[in-house]
């Protein structure tokens, strides 16, 4: 083990000493994430190598001169941790620790004296030397560290500058770690609202596929965040006939995730059953625009279909949205839509235009959202359409078997590559 060195001793002879310690406090230092368990290990250390008989921290840091606060000191018999307990911490003004606190620079006194009404005077009776060590943040001496001892002349001026950088740099780390702690804190905040906030928009979306006679229906959900703005949802309607949502906002997160529920209050909210898809998203669009998107830039992407297994017809309409894809036999093809502008951005935006196409027995119908085909490889090709279309699999497969074969597509094209949008699908088979 090493040998405790003496502060005074600057002669070669004691290096292999101060080195030992030094490289043992370094590796201390290195295992400690708590500022102030960081703070306590290298005050031990550096007793060790510069003993002091008081060693006292100072802050100014929120305060108006000549007021200061006594963070540490060594003779305290219930330390207090500063950093969290910063209501515990003696308030001074003025006196010498003050004056040196305020005074911007190193400072050495070789013969202290203290007067008995000095507000520092409990901290200083019977030291004879002092040196102060300023710790600069943003340029200015927000704390400082002073040590003393009991005899005269007992700090040498030469041991002065590298007690000055050592302990910046430390102090430089110290504050690191008090940051690190804080925006730790504040993701923690965060990814709680976000939990929170994921929970809610899943609670917004269908619990189960519905039952309808004559279809069949699968469904694939994955935000890329814990909260996202992709949407889904069902609405069965009168006479046999199911209307199918997939919806897309702008964005991800938290903001997304609020306009996605803004979108799911309003689709809820329609007079009537949502029967006609044109009238359906244009009274989405005119309330988003109305009072939720105006000037924000935001926009959500939708198409809408009303499936009738009793006609065997799907008839749509389309917001700005990727066009689904549609089995007709044994091939995937393009539900080519004339499109509309996405919802939200404009009030102006106009009827949006319906189609009608038959949907036969043994017919699926593949929608989803552009995290699907936007997905990225490592070189950051992006899946596309030619691809979806390849990897939607068998046209006469169970919708569980196309939303599983287009997954496996996806992940076996991105190859690891992260995930980097919302990914919604949704497949309804034709009995």
């Amino acid at each position: 083990m090493a040998v405790a060195t003496d502060f005074f001793e600057i002669t070669p002879r004691n290096w292999r000493s101060r080195l030992a310690i030094s490289v043992d406090m370094m590796r201390e230092l290195s295992r400690h994430s708590d500022p102030d368990d960081l703070y306590q290990a290298f005050a031990r250390r550096m007793t060790q190598l510069y003993p002091t008989s008081r060693q006292i921290s100072l802050s100014r840091r929120g305060l108006i001169r000549p007021s200061f606060r006594v963070t540490r000191y060594n003779l305290w018999t219930e330390p207090v941790n500063p950093f969290r307990e910063p209501h515990r911490l003696p308030l001074l003004d003025g006196g010498i620790l003050g004056e040196l606190l305020y005074a911007d620079e190193p400072r050495v006194i070789d013969d202290l004296h203290v007067s008995d009404d000095d507000p520092a005077a409990e901290y200083l009776a019977g030291q004879r030397s002092l040196l102060a060590i300023p710790l600069f943040d943003h340029g200015t001496a927000t704390n400082m560290v002073v040590v003393t001892r009991e005899e005269t002349n007992a700090f040498p001026r030469e041991q002065v500058p590298e007690l000055v950088w050592m302990s910046n740099l430390f102090g430089r780390a110290v504050q690191t770690l008090v940051l690190s702690d804080k925006l730790q804190e504040a993701y923690d905040a965060t990814d709680y609202e976000n939990r929170l906030i994921a929970d809610l928009q899943h609670r917004l979306l269908p619990t189960s596929v519905p039952k309808i006679d004559g279809l069949e229906l699968a469904v694939h959900y994955r935000t890329v965040n814990r909260a996202g703005g992709d949407y889904y949802d069902f609405f069965p309607l009168p006479g046999g006939k199911l209307g199918v949502l997939v919806a897309d906002v702008s964005g991800h997160g938290s903001p997304a995730a609020v306009l996605m529920a803004i979108t799911h209050t309003l689709a809820h909210t329609y007079p009537g059953f949502p029967t006609q898809p044109g009238a359906f998203l244009a009274h989405l669009n005119t309330h988003l625009t109305g009072r939720y998107t105006g000037t924000s830039g935001h926009f959500i992407t939708a198409f809408y279909a009303v499936i009738d297994p009793g006609r065997g017809t799907v008839t749509s309409s389309n917001a700005g949205h990727p066009a689904p894809r549609l089995a007709e036999g044994d091939r995937w093809r393009p539900l080519a839509n004339q499109q509309g502008l996405p919802l939200g951005v404009s009030p102006r935006a106009g009827d949006y235009p319906e189609q009608s196409v038959p949907f036969n027995p043994g017919d699926r119908l593949a929608m989803f959202t552009d995290g699907i085909v936007e997905t990225s490889d490592r070189t950051g090709e992006p899946f596309g359409f030619r691809r979806l279309d390849a990897g939607l699999g068998d046209a006469s497969a169970d919708p569980d078997v196309v939303v599983r074969s287009i997954l496996r597509s996806l992940d076996t094209f991105a190859d690891g590559a992260p995930v980097a949008d919302d990914r919604t699908l949704v497949v309804v088979c034709r009995n």
